[in-house]
């Protein structure tokens, strides 16, 4: 994330002057839209401050350079048993994408496919 080749960029979420959160994103392409979408990989609020809005701030900042950058899309992924990230992003207007399954090819899977 940190090399000089990166596409991956991270904001830090500050309270108090105390680092209480983070956002990990990058752009990717819709060929449905033919634009790019911002597609948050991370998110993470210290479970202390999970009451003080920053995660909704990270979102808010999120969705603008979404906007400015004109994306045609904001996106992630929220685990099935996450129930209350689930309300939260509901709150906000997000809404689950039911028609898409995740798929993943990784350790001896993605080593045994490429090498065959």
């Amino acid at each position: 994330m940190f090399g000089a080749n990166t596409t991956t960029k991270a904001l830090i979420c500050n309270f108090n002057n105390e680092p209480i959160g983070f956002a990990v994103y990058f752009f990717n392409f819709s060929t449905w839209l033919g634009k790019h979408g911002l597609y948050l990989k991370d998110l993470y609020v210290s479970p202390e401050y999970r009451s003080v809005g920053a995660g909704k701030a990270l979102l808010k900042y999120l969705a603008n350079i979404a906007v400015s950058k004109e994306c045609g899309r904001f996106e992630w992924s929220v685990r099935d048993w996450n129930e209350p990230a689930i309300q939260f992003y509901e709150s906000i207007g997000a809404k689950p994408q039911h028609e898409w399954e995740g798929y993943r090819l990784a350790g001896e899977a993605l080593e045994a496919f490429a090498g065959s």
